[in-house]
């Protein structure tokens, strides 16, 4: 027998073994797992340095230990180049004995490592985030934001006060962090996962910030000299920092790099439009990407994965059921923004895996209006450590223009609800408590420079310092000049916006004049063709200041060809702010050069305002075939407000219009539905002669779209259009052909079409059409189908009814489906369902498991598996390019073993990750939208179902969001997939 087959076969064994503990006793034994869980000594702080491997070109230098530091979090220099150490040592359970602290460190000889240490403030609880601001500090401390101030100048805080309040204690994991200062003049700040709903204590004697914000799914900036906030785009879990140009990336557990898209403040003037996410995913190797550790991996982290495969104790099966490898601890990121690396080095995203032990690196680049950012190191990180006592929490650029890297430097990092009792019990979650390290990474030549102390120069010099190649120098004198606001330094200022050699200085001179209320348009005007496209990109934006000048809005519409999209894509937004008749043509042509960037849509459809025609119709005039979704979006718009006169106007374009594949949907979306078309011939809203035009260009239209639908020699992609149009088209005539056309259809993907025009027909004549093709479908086909079944209590009725007439078997559909029907409002259909769930309850998951291990030890066929894995599972997973990446990554399977894949096949609730969480979504018409939300805003959210199908739904018309607690993911995969498939749908996935 191989060694491959004995191990699965003890996998097996210990499940049972442990599956009869727990039935026999109650519960797991303390001393089950003892054996397995030897503690893991600390490395002292002389011998740290000996495990770390780092990339060519680079040496990691230790710079603060214990005790001078103990489980930093987060850093910042203040003006005199002293370190601020925010110390949670509260961390993970002991945040009510209040023995956090910040201290300050201070290099009294000035060779590069600190050699004294001050508490400046305890007692504090769970401490987060800080910055340094006019001789004080400002702390985060959920739920509260202090500015704690040393008046004697002994480096111990005197005095504090608070400033925010209402952020959430619920995760210790996602409170809220990364302080930092903006382009604006504001210290911005992530508000983690926890979010809260937040108010402004201090200075609120006028009472108008009483009320609080909710910040769940935002980030927030406040001013730091009022407290007056805002929320902002962002919202990930941990790290969140500004490039040079002010661009926002964050982290998040398992999405390790994300770059923020836009300021929800833009999107939330036009609450018609449905624009995507703020938050991007942009690491070309996924959310979830491989790291390359060379640290062992810890006990517990193998029992705990080892019992949520076997499904013995509760949480995520993450990674597929592998312990590591891959981002779980996604933190800190940042972009280096110093001066001592070489050129080729700069602006590089830093992330650190605290769970791996290691800083990952990625290359940023332009690709469109986002970046893309790519991995550096092949088969290995930036930094990596051999100690599993490496916790790289946070990175800081700091006076010595190095990456310091802070390390919370703990035997474990883990949220403790994560740990189950039977693991938590033989770890010591406060091992670290006196530990802490600060390292920086430098290059090999790199020799310390003097600490300057910025907070002793006249404003004068710091002028000079905003073209310094050094972030933290740009910064600490931009926030310098804000504190003092002198209005003497006014024109070396303008000398630095009109003269200065360095794109970075002449940035920040025009965001200093800002912030000194001294800037005018003659500055804005020459920065608009300034030849860095930055420059110019931030030069648009603060023309948001004088919305009335017209000189700069000539000088703004100059610019609507710049040869650089994030130009143009800041100048899409900022026009929204501008009153101007023309706005609309500047907005055409802009849109005209980019028509399918959704990016460019959303800025342009956030700028159209209260009227929407004026662009429609321009867009409609140029008959592209190209930016289908923003002319769409408009006639929605259009619709949706109802204006008569704006209505008439946009059909008289469409019915002038020559015949063009999108007509149909346009007409459809002005229209909408059939009763609307009667509402307005009633009331007189149209002439009747253009009622009469559109009607009979309806039905030409329709007959056009059925030919093209049906005919096999135009492409896939044309022919999936013209079923979808066919939603608008003449119901009569659409339903004359849509069972034939259904059956006919030769493509799983044109079956999936016609299936999902069924969803908007919504008649009994296509419900009776589903019911009746379901027996020739396939699975991956059936599960859209279940999706439109059940989206409206009159087609679910029509299916219980199929059920009891024996035309539909209930097993055929998802035992998810029927938990979720089990609560519907309607008592009929609940009960069929919670009849059908009681009687499943015989037979569990485990039962399936066990029925299928025979599989294990089957030797599967890698090219029959590969036809499984197309039919079963592409609709929601990729590998090798095939299929859609919506679930959990499968392309390193092959570290996860057999028996995981099989328990993550047959029991996706197991413990659902909250990534892959499903939803429903009722909405004001009756109609349930199921899926995983992917992104919201103010305006909308989003949800994707199989085949990357996405859905976005206006806020204004949800009625209620309702959480499945199941996952996305089906559960009844065995009606599918046979003992034997599933032996070669493993070998394909572990196919070496």
């Amino acid at each position: 027998m191989s060694g491959a087959m004995n191990r699965r076969r003890h996998i097996g064994f210990v499940s049972l073994l442990l599956l009869t503990i727990i039935s026999g006793s109650g519960l797991l034994r303390a001393e089950d797992f003892s054996r397995e869980l030897p503690r893991v000594p600390p490395v002292e702080p002389a011998d740290t340095l000996r495990n770390f491997q780092v990339a060519d070109g680079f040496e990691i230098q230790l710079v603060a230990s214990e005790p001078l530091v103990n489980s930093p979090v987060a850093i910042q220099w203040d003006a005199r180049g002293r370190l601020f150490v925010c110390e949670m040592r509260g961390y993970s359970e002991n945040r009510d004995d209040a023995v956090s602290r910040i201290s300050l460190l201070v290099d009294s000889n000035d060779d590069g490592v600190y050699d004294t240490s001050t508490v400046f403030a305890d007692h504090l609880l769970w401490p987060t985030a800080l910055f340094p601001f006019d001789g004080g500090l400002f702390v985060a401390d959920a739920p509260d934001v202090w500015y704690f101030r040393d008046d004697d100048g002994d480096g111990v805080s005197d005095t504090r006060q608070l400033v925010l309040t209402g952020f959430s204690t619920s995760n210790v994991q996602g409170l809220l962090n990364s302080f930092h200062w903006g382009l604006d003049n504001r210290i911005h700040l992530a508000c983690g996962t926890a979010g809260g709903k937040v108010r402004r204590v201090a200075g609120d004697e006028d009472g108008r910030n009483e009320k609080a914000v909710e910040v769940r799914g935002y980030d927030l900036a406040f001013d730091p000299r009022t407290f007056e906030f805002e929320r902002t785009s962002g919202g990930a879990q941990h790290g969140m920092c500004f490039d040079d140009w002010g661009r926002k990336f964050v982290s998040s557990n398992s999405d390790h790099l994300q770059q923020v898209m836009y300021e929800d403040r833009y999107i939330g003037r036009n609450r018609f439009i449905a624009a995507p996410g703020a938050r991007l995913s942009i690491a070309e190797d996924g959310p979830q990407a491989e790291v390359f550790r060379i640290s062992p991996v810890e006990p517990w982290r193998i029992v705990r994965t080892r019992l949520r495969v076997a499904g013995l104790v509760g949480g995520p099966v993450e990674g597929g059921g592998r312990a590591a490898g891959y981002f779980t601890g996604a933190t800190g990121a940042t972009i280096y923004r110093g001066d001592v690396w070489p050129d080729a080095f700069r602006s590089l995203a830093i992330v650190g895996d605290v769970g791996s032990n290691l800083i990952h690196r990625k290359r940023l680049s332009p690709n469109g209006v986002p970046m893309i950012a790519r991995r550096m190191d092949h088969e290995s990180e930036f930094v990596a450590s051999r100690d599993i006592w490496f916790r790289p929490s946070q990175f800081e650029c700091g006076p010595d223009g190095a990456l310091t890297v802070v390390d919370v430097c703990r035997e474990v990092i883990e949220h403790p609800k994560s740990l189950p009792p039977e693991i938590k019990q033989h770890l010591d979650l406060t091992a670290g408590r006196d530990r802490g390290r600060l390292y920086r990474i430098v290059p090999d030549d790199f020799q310390h420079r003097a600490t300057v102390d910025l907070a002793t120069q006249s404003t004068g010099e710091l002028v000079k310092s905003l073209a310094h190649p050094n972030a933290w120098h740009r910064e600490t004198a931009a926030r310098l000049i804000f504190e003092r606001q002198g209005k003497t330094v006014v024109s070396a200022l303008r000398e630095m916006v009109s003269q200065s050699d360095s794109p970075l200085g002449r940035l920040h001179a025009m965001y200093a004049l800002d912030g000194l209320a001294a800037l005018d348009a003659s500055i804005l005007i020459v920065r608009l063709h300034d030849p860095h496209p930055q420059v110019v990109r931030h030069a648009i934006r603060l023309s948001e200041r004088l919305p009335e000048d017209d000189v700069l809005l000539s000088a703004l519409a100059a610019l609507v060809h710049h040869p650089d999209i994030a130009v143009r894509y800041q100048l899409a937004f900022t026009l929204g702010e501008f009153n101007s008749p023309e706005r609309h043509q500047w907005l055409a042509e802009i849109v005209s050069q980019n028509p399918d960037d959704r990016w460019i849509q959303a800025a342009v459809g956030s700028s159209v305002g209260d009227s929407a025609v004026d662009l429609f119709v321009r867009l409609v005039a140029q008959q592209s075939t190209t930016g289908a979704a923003i002319v769409e979006s408009l006639a929605s718009q259009i619709r949706r407000q109802n204006l008569s006169g704006e209505l008439l106007t946009a059909l008289r374009a469409i019915n002038g219009a020559k015949e063009h594949p999108r007509l149909l949907t346009l007409l459809g979306k002005l229209v909408g539905d059939r009763d609307d078309i009667e509402r307005l011939i009633a009331t007189g809203a149209l002439p009747s002669d253009l009622v009469q035009s559109i009607q009979t260009r309806i039905q030409v239209l329709t007959r056009a779209a059925i030919q093209i639908a049906d005919d096999p020699g135009r492409s896939l992609a044309d022919r999936r259009d013209a079923v979808q149009s066919l939603q608008y088209g003449n119901v009569n005539r659409v339903l004359e052909i849509y069972d034939d056309s259904l059956a006919t259809a030769d493509s799983s993907e044109l079956q999936i079409a016609w299936i999902q025009l069924a969803s908007s027909l919504d008649t009994p004549e296509v419900i009776t059409s589903l019911i009746g093709q379901w027996s020739t479908w396939s699975p991956r086909v059936r599960r859209v189908a279940e999706d439109v079944l059940f989206a409206s209590e009159s087609s679910t009725r029509a299916v219980v009814t199929a059920i009891e007439e024996k035309q539909l078997n209930a097993d055929d559909f998802a035992v998810s489906r029927w938990q979720t029907i089990s609560k519907s409002r309607n008592q009929s259909i609940s009960a069929v369902a919670k009849l059908f769930l009681e009687s499943q309850q015989s037979r569990t998951r485990d039962d399936v498991i066990a029925q299928y291990r025979p599989a294990l030890d089957i030797k599967g066929d890698i090219q029959r598996g590969q036809n499984v894995f197309k039919q079963q599972c592409a609709g929601c997973h990729q590998v090798d390019g095939v299929g859609h990446s919506i679930g959990p990554s499968l392309a390193a399977a092959q570290t996860r073993g057999a028996e995981s894949i099989l328990v993550n096949v047959l029991d996706p609730n197991r413990e659902v990750n909250p990534q892959y969480a499903g939803y429903v979504i009722l909405t004001q018409d009756g109609r349930a939208h199921a899926g995983m939300i992917v992104s919201e805003n103010s305006n909308s959210v989003t949800l994707r179902r199989a085949e990357a199908e996405t859905e976005t739904i206006l806020r204004g018309d949800i009625e209620q969001i309702r959480g499945t607690g199941l996952s996305f993911m089906p559960e009844g995969m065995e009606k599918a997939i046979d003992v034997n498939a599933m032996a070669d749908l493993i070998a394909y996935l572990l196919r070496r």
